[in-house]
């Protein structure tokens, strides 16, 4: 046993004096290459001075990363997420200056821009070095997880780590049922495919689902210390590290995060929850597939979902969660009653929505048991959460500090570079590619300058890493289930379309990170199921403005016989990835227009989400009829409705209750749709009852209006400027999935079709009670205030 120890030992130190000897190389090759960069004094240096001088400066950069960046960044935890992102740079570069004060020989010196092009380099280079010297070390390998997987916190007395399975909800925003099918069966998806087709290597019992050995320690080796690895950068940033040491990278600082204190002063005794998984090999388990003479069974079955009218993260997301969509008609709405228009990616917005959720079940959430809410619009009543939009705008402190989950991740400097030189090379790539788009002529085609390179880098690289590692630290902390939302596709689908060049390198880029939770799962210390669902699709199709040069705001200003500015001015784009972004650098989410003082002959509210249009008269404090409309505006109701870009309006009536109007003059009432169905026909089975359930919502609008659209080919025209829109009925948008593991109960009987957000979290829950006991509604409505809700 000394003997092993030992060697354990000698393969660490020769990893370090390896990384050691290239980082000295590489600042050798650095002050050759650059002007301002100097080993040597003024008046010249041997060879061999030359060289100590860069060793002992490599040496004193690396312990620096290692000792002072944590420091730094929690010092720095207060600063917008996204600034200190940028921040990276400079601060990796002013320790690569005091480490040239440092160096004994006084001989180093550097411009401070120039520091920072050379810290850049040594951390990414460092990162490459020790990452292929560690993929083949076995020891180290388990050395990494027997430490990391021990690190627990005591703040409370946990139980001792129950045998039974967790789960991890994954959420691909945006990934309808037939995007998913599609990319797996063009390759796009490997990691889906090989679980819905079974594959060698996978397994669902015991620790988890387990990948081949070289892959496994490939995902994990990039998890050592920070004296003796970096990290490589990622998403056509790399060059000699392949995609797998890549997506290996993006491990560390999960494990990071499992062992950084989120709720005590430091790790919690040897016989807690957490366990040398390296040691301890748990049962088979006797629920999980087995062989077949033709090999390896599917391990995943995926099943189609249908969502309601309002096909939109705030709504889907809300019912999954907390298991109500109730008064929920769109993304953003109109209240008569409170003067104000609800955004569902607003944080106050978020915030009132869950109340009202849990008002109106009277049960905390899905994730109150023990759960981990990371990257959502809404806490799930989760005790530890991340980037949670709900909660980011309370006032802030250490029980409810919505970005803490950036410390994790930022708090290793090489870590810090990797993700600031992805999202340099993702804000070039999307420059690339809108230009490529406006040389060519595409179209359909939306404005994608301003911010909005930014805003994407964010939900395709920050947004991303930070939430998939605090999953993975969830995982190997042996939390019981976990849910977490990642916005990438969404957010390129919108601006780029949902079958684009761009979006399907997104999908690429998931299913890496599906890769990784499985890989990670081998390695927790109970077995994990993994289910991966959406919350929408998406729709393609031009925008309303290009194909009629005006908006819908200008469409009922005329109807209404006001005056129409002669140029369409473009509608806010309500994306996902733009909330987030905002409350990274603690800016409101607000919108011109959200709060009304209404006059006595105010001017219509007009908004839209996605293909979905919505209409208030705000001096009306009730909803209107179609009657009182007429009388008030008589030509506005004839003029949507048979306007080519409108499918169908929903307006409430006094005669009939409710009416859904169309052309020509058609109008049914709603408890005749079941027989005639009119222009709801188009839209598919389950339009009528969608239709039908959010007429009884208390804040529908005065006059609600779906776009039109095309089943040949799927397409609907929306109301905001995005190529791929949801919000709305129409196509793909309606269709998100549930790929969920075969071991678990159908999430409906055959021949059923799985209908509505509240249905999903009914399963989710039902899956919850499975695998480790039913859990306990709340009985009582948690004052926001006084809830005991910890950051991680």
């Amino acid at each position: 046993m000394r003997g092993v120890r030992w060697r354990r030992i000698a393969s660490q130190i020769g990893r370090s004096v390896a990384v050691w000897a290239v980082s000295t190389l590489t600042m050798l090759l650095l002050a050759l290459v650059l002007p301002d960069f100097r080993l040597q004094s003024a008046d010249g240096d041997s060879a061999t001075r030359i060289a100590l001088t860069a060793a002992c400066g490599a040496g004193a950069f690396g312990i620096l990363s290692a000792v002072v960046w944590p420091l730094l960044v929690r010092l720095l935890l207060l600063v917008p997420a996204l600034v200190l992102g940028l921040l990276v740079f400079f601060l990796n570069g002013s320790l690569l200056l005091v480490a040239l004060r440092l160096n004994p020989s006084a001989r180093g010196a550097a411009a401070p821009e120039t520091a920072v092009i050379v810290a850049a380099v040594m951390s990414a280079v460092a990162s490459a070095t020790g990452g292929a010297l560690a993929v083949r070390d076995d020891e180290a390998y388990r050395r990494r997880l027997h430490r990391l997987a021990t690190r627990r916190h005591r703040r409370r007395t946990d139980p001792p780590c129950p045998v039974t399975p967790g789960l991890v909800f994954l959420q691909l925003d945006g990934v309808g049922h037939e995007v998913l099918r599609e990319a797996v069966g063009r390759g796009l998806m490997p990691t889906v495919g090989r679980w819905l087709a079974g594959g060698e290597g996978v397994s669902l019992g015991g620790g988890g689902m387990q990948s081949t050995a070289d892959s496994g320690r490939a995902a994990v080796d990039g998890m050592q210390s920070t004296a003796d690895s970096g990290r490589t950068t990622v998403d056509g940033m790399q060059s000699t590290v392949d995609g797998t040491l890549s997506a290996a990278d993006r491990m560390r600082s999960a494990l990071d995060d499992a062992r950084q204190p989120t709720d005590g002063d430091g790790p919690r005794s040897a016989g807690d929850c957490i366990q040398p998984t390296a040691l301890i090999t748990p049962p088979p388990d006797p629920t999980a597939p087995l062989p077949t003479a033709d090999g390896p069974r599917p391990t995943h079955r995926l099943t189609p979902w249908y969502t309601d009218w309002s096909s939109q993260t705030g709504a889907s997301q809300l019912g999954i969660l907390h298991g109500s969509t109730f008064d929920v008609p769109a993304f953003r709405w109109y209240e008569k009653d409170r003067g104000e228009v609800m955004v569902c990616n607003r944080p106050t917005s978020a915030a009132e929505l869950q109340r009202r959720a849990i008002a109106h079940t009277g049960d905390g959430g899905l994730l109150t048991e023990d759960g981990a809410s990371r990257g959502n619009l809404f806490s799930g009543g989760a005790g530890e959460q991340a980037l949670v939009l709900s909660i980011a705008a309370r006032r802030r402190g250490r029980e409810n500090r919505s970005r803490a989950g950036y410390f994790a991740y930022f708090s290793d400097p090489a870590n810090a570079v990797r993700t600031a030189l992805s999202f340099i090379a993702e804000v070039v790539r999307e420059i690339g590619e809108s230009t490529r788009a406006r040389l060519r002529k595409q179209r359909p085609r939306v404005s994608r300058g301003g911010l909005y390179p930014l805003v994407r880098a964010f939900a395709t690289v920050v947004e991303r890493d930070v939430v998939v590692a605090a999953v993975m630290g969830d995982m190997l902390a042996g939390r019981t289930a976990v849910y977490a939302d990642l916005v990438a596709y969404d957010e390129v689908a919108h601006h780029s379309g949902p079958h684009s060049r761009d979006a399907e390198k997104v999908l690429r880029r998931l299913d890496r990170c599906l890769a990784l939770l499985e890989r990670v799962a081998d390695h927790a210390p109970r077995p994990y199921r993994i289910v991966v669902l959406s919350d929408h699709g998406q729709s393609p199709g031009e925008t309303f403005r290009s194909r009629y040069g005006l908006t819908l705001a200008d469409l009922v200003r005329a109807g209404c016989g006001l005056h129409v500015p002669r140029r369409a001015e473009r509608t806010h784009s309500g994306a996902e990835a733009r909330a987030a972004v905002r409350a990274a650098l603690h800016r409101p989410v607000e919108e011109g227009g959200e709060r009304h003082r209404p006059a006595r002959h105010s001017e219509p509210v007009v908004l839209a989400s996605g293909n979905l249009g919505l209409i208030s008269f705000p001096d009306v404090r009730h909803r209107m009829t179609k009657e009182e409309i007429d009388a008030r505006h008589p030509a506005l109701l004839t003029t949507l409705a048979n306007h080519p870009g409108i499918g169908f309006l929903l307006v409430a009536s006094a005669e009939h209750d409710g009416v859904v109007l169309g052309p020509y003059g058609t109008e049914i009432p709603l408890a005749r749709l079941d027989r005639d169905p009119g222009p709801l026909a188009r839209f598919g089975p389950g339009a009528v009852e969608a239709v039908r359930r959010t007429h009884a919502f208390p804040h529908t609008a005065d006059i609600m209006v779906n776009s039109a659209y095309d089943p040949a080919d799927g397409e609907v025209l929306a109301f905001e400027e995005q190529i791929g829109s949801h919000g709305g009925l129409g196509g793909a948008q309606s269709r998100p999935f549930l790929l969920s593991p075969v071991d678990l109960s159908a999430p409906v009987p055959d021949g059923e079709r799985l209908t509505g957000a509240e249905q999903v979290h009914q399963v989710l829950r039902r899956w919850l009670g499975e695998l480790s006991g039913p859990e306990v509604p709340l009985t009582a409505v948690p004052d926001e205030d006084t809830q005991d809700e910890r950051a991680a």
